[in-house]
């Protein structure tokens, strides 16, 4: 039985230069400082929606 992980790390790849305020805020919400940064985030609903959002400036793996 494969066990799910509940982490995910999360990491710039995109700069956030001329994007729109709301997808701004939502990277800095990730704790996302600037290109090639990364964190390691809880899997919630919540960060899923964020990471969905700006999905086209992030990479995204499991831990």
């Amino acid at each position: 039985m494969v066990k799910k992980s509940n982490k995910l790390k999360v990491t710039l790849v995109k700069s956030t230069n001329r994007r729109i305020e709301k997808h701004k805020a939502c990277v800095m919400g990730l704790g996302l400082r600037r290109i090639r940064h990364s964190v390691t985030l809880d899997d919630t609903p919540e960060i899923r929606g964020m990471i969905n959002k700006v999905s086209y400036l992030l990479n995204v793996e499991e831990v």
